[in-house]
């Protein structure tokens, strides 16, 4: 396999593990919400709501760098901001809670609130990530329906094992913060990966 080649499973890895950490994360975020707001149904859409925005963010953020110099170092750059994020939660999501709580009270901006403040970022930064992995991936107009598929489809798989595992198997077991850290490690795995990996050079299959 030659170094280029390497690119599309570092890719395809990336796209499972960030997507696994995205709704993994939106899980947890109602851990930390909770305590305050609530486990109704306003938090829920807060949440969700909160989601669908930030991956709009980074769907037209990515959008708008993939004809950069260097799109793979911008997505490496992009996921190790989001573990950077990710990695500040656990000791400051009380004191931000608390302080949107009083200023607020417990009403949908409230809620609001506390989810683009606990979510908004990190995700939007992760959203950068699949339409910039189309665009590295993609070597011509016809393969370009193709592998648009395998990495929205690789993702959404990751998608499903992030929430299963983070609500069945690590919530239960481990605790949201040290969740929250293991989340930050992998991500920052993955930007540690995309930095070594060679890029594919222009013009090259």
């Amino acid at each position: 396999m030659t170094p280029a080649r390497f690119l599309a499973p570092a890719i395809y890895l990336v796209a499972f593990l960030s997507g696994g950490v995205l709704m993994g994360f939106e899980m947890l975020g109602s851990r930390y919400l909770f305590p305050y707001f609530g486990g109704g149904i306003g938090t829920w859409a807060s949440l969700i709501s909160t989601v669908l925005c930030a991956l709009a963010i980074g769907y037209f953020a990515g959008s708008a760098i993939v004809d950069r110099i260097s799109p793979q170092r911008a997505i490496g750059f992009a996921i190790l901001a989001a573990a950077f994020w990710l990695a500040l939660v656990p000791a400051t999501a009380d004191a931000v809670m608390q302080g949107i709580l009083g200023r607020l009270g417990a009403g949908p901006a409230a809620t609001l609130s506390a989810s683009a403040v606990l979510l908004l970022v990190p995700l939007s930064l992760l959203g950068i990530f699949s339409p910039v992995a189309v665009s590295l991936l993609t070597r011509s107009a016809d393969a370009a329906g193709r592998v648009a598929g395998r990495v929205y489809g690789v993702s959404t798989i990751g998608n499903v094992a992030g929430t299963l595992l983070t609500t069945f198997v690590l919530i239960p077991s481990v605790g949201s913060r040290n969740i929250t850290y293991i989340f930050a490690l992998v991500l920052a795995a993955c930007a540690a990966l995309l930095f070594l990996t060679p890029a594919r050079r222009a013009g090259k299959a």
